[in-house]
């Protein structure tokens, strides 16, 4: 388990505002509870201003959020240090990438594609470049073991990766050429490399 604090205070905003549009959005998601249990909208809010709030979530907005469900700020303060799913420091402007760092993962490279992170971002995790464009973290399972080795950037996946391929994925971020998502080595889904090998024909 992962000792998780808040980012110190001189990189934390004096406050956080709603845009008139994820304030709306809130609001819908709130009506989805009944009386009396509307902090459980807390994730999906919460979730929605790390979107909003460069990939990373304040104090500042964790108040805010905790305000708005009317909910003890202690509550959503608890909320958002266990999910690992929230940011709790400034992130890469260009991508945060979190590299799987389980089993399957680690068999299949994911020790070189850390050292690719280490060479390019930073040394250490939860550390921006020195061009403050990306950053990136170990985290445990994300769900694609038959494509391993993988990285999440982001809501999309990037897996079947080697040193050189996920440099290219890094590159296409880099120049704003965003790489399409999914297997890096040609092969479709989790089928097998190379396409087919059995049923084949049309019966």
């Amino acid at each position: 388990m992962s000792v998780r604090r808040l980012a110190p205070k001189e990189l934390q905003p004096a406050n956080f505002t709603f845009t008139a549009e994820n304030l709306a959005w809130a609001k819908e998601q709130i009506a989805k509870f009944p009386e009396g249990r509307q902090a459980s909208a807390v994730i999906p809010i919460l979730w929605r201003v790390q979107e909003q709030h460069d990939g990373w979530v304040s104090e500042a907005a964790i108040r805010a959020v905790a305000d708005l469900l009317k909910m003890p700020y202690i509550r959503a303060l608890e909320i958002a240090t266990f999910y690992t799913m929230f940011q709790l420091q400034p992130v890469g402007k260009k991508a945060h990438v979190q590299v799987c760092g389980t089993t399957p993962c680690r068999l299949r490279g994911a020790g070189d594609l850390i050292e690719v992170c280490r060479s390019r971002i930073h040394h250490d995790p939860f550390h921006l470049s020195k061009d403050g464009n990306f950053s990136w973290e170990e985290v445990e399972c994300l769900g694609a073991c038959v494509n391993a080795p993988m990285v999440l950037i982001g809501k999309d996946t990037y897996e079947d990766l080697s040193k050189e391929s996920f440099g290219k994925v890094l590159d296409g971020f880099a120049s704003g050429n965003l790489p399409k998502p999914g297997p890096q080595n040609g092969r479709q889904f989790s089928a097998p490399v190379g396409g087919s090998t059995t049923l084949k024909e049309k019966t």
